[in-house]
C-alpha cells in the first residue's frame, strides 16, 4: 500500500523508529520500512488465521479424546481419582475457569448480582469487604458449563498435554489416538505444536514471522494437517482441505515479501 510521504514522520512516531529499524536499515527508507511493515503484519494476519484454525481442531480432539478416555462429565475440573493434571495445569484451568464465570457476571443485572451475593454471603455480608472482594466472592458462585470453561484454555494448555509430564498418564494411555500413525512419537508431535505455539504467540504479539521461523512454522503447520486424527498422512485430509486455499495464500504473500525483502540484500 503506498505511504503519504507527508505521513512518513507521523507514521514513524507511531509505530516507533525501534520496532522499524532493522527495515530502515536494510532499505535506507522509512517510507519503504513502513510499506514491508503492513506487508508483514498482512501475512500474520493471514498466518494467524491458519494457527487459530489448528488451535480449534486440536483442542476439540483432545477434548473429545479425553472425554472418552476419562468417562466422567467434569473430565477437565474433576478427573478421576486415578489421574492428576500438574500444577501447571491446574492453575490454567482455575484461571479459565474464572475467567469464564467474569464473562458471565459481565452479563447479569443488578437483581442479578444481589441474588449472587445473597448466596455469597448468607448471613450478610462482612463489613468493610471491598468491591474486588465482593465481586470474587460473587463469581464463584457462577455455574458455567465445562465448554465454556475449555473456550478459555489456550494452545499453551493443549500443546502441554503432549509434553513429557504426560507421556504415561495421557499419551500412551489416550492421546496417541489424536496423532494414530503408528510411527509418530510425541516428542515429535511435541515439538511441532510448540513451533506453532511460539510462532502464534509471536503473531499475537504482531511480531513478524519469517525467513527460517516461517518455513519451521509451515512445516509444522502441514504436519498437523497431515497427521492429526488419522492414522494414514494425506495433504487431502479433512482439515488439510479445509486450509488448503488459506495455506496457498499464506505462502504467496510469503513468497512476494521474502523476495522483496531479499532485493534490498547485497550478496557477498
Amino acid at each position: 500500500m503506498p505511504i503519504n510521504v507527508g505521513d512518513v514522520a507521523a507514521l514513524t512516531l507511531m509505530i516507533s523508529s525501534e520496532r522499524l529499524g532493522k527495515l530502515m536499515a536494510l532499505t535506507g527508507s522509512a517510507q519503504t520500512a513502513i510499506e514491508l511493515h503492513q506487508e508483514t503484519l498482512q501475512l500474520g494476519a493471514s498466518l494467524m488465521n491458519v494457527t487459530a484454525t489448528i488451535e480449534i481442531a486440536l483442542r476439540n480432539s483432545v477434548c473429545e479424546n479425553l472425554s472418552q478416555h476419562f468417562a466422567v462429565p467434569k473430565w477437565l475440573q474433576q478427573p478421576p481419582i486415578t489421574f492428576q493434571w500438574r500444577k501447571t495445569e491446574t492453575d490454567n484451568i482455575a484461571k479459565a475457569l474464572d475467567s469464564a464465570r467474569r464473562a458471565e457476571y459481565s452479563k447479569l443485572t443488578q437483581a442479578g448480582k444481589a441474588a449472587l451475593e445473597t448466596l455469597a454471603y448468607p448471613r450478610g455480608r462482612p463489613p468493610a469487604t471491598s468491591h474486588l472482594k465482593r465481586a470474587k466472592d460473587r463469581r464463584k458462585h457462577i455455574v458455567v458449563s465445562e465448554g465454556k470453561v475449555i473456550a478459555e484454555l489456550t494452545m499453551y494448555f493443549w500443546k502441554r498435554l503432549y509434553g513429557p509430564d504426560y507421556d504415561q498418564t495421557l499419551w500412551r494411555t489416550s492421546l496417541k489416538r489424536t496423532f494414530p500413525h503408528k510411527r509418530l512419537s510425541r516428542a515429535e508431535v511435541a515439538t511441532y505444536l510448540e513451533q506453532i505455539y511460539q510462532s502464534r504467540n509471536r503473531l499475537a504479539h504482531h511480531e513478524p514471522v519469517l525467513h527460517k521461523r516461517f518455513a519451521d512454522t509451515m512445516t509444522a503447520i502441514d504436519f498437523v494437517i497431515q497427521h492429526l486424527e488419522t492414522a494414514q498422512p494425506s495433504s487431502t485430509t479433512p482439515l488439510a482441505n479445509l486450509l488448503a486455499g488459506d495455506i496457498a495464500d499464506v505462502n504467496a504473500k510469503a513468497a512476494a515479501l521474502h523476495a522483496r525483502l531479499n532485493s534490498f540484500r547485497v550478496g557477498p
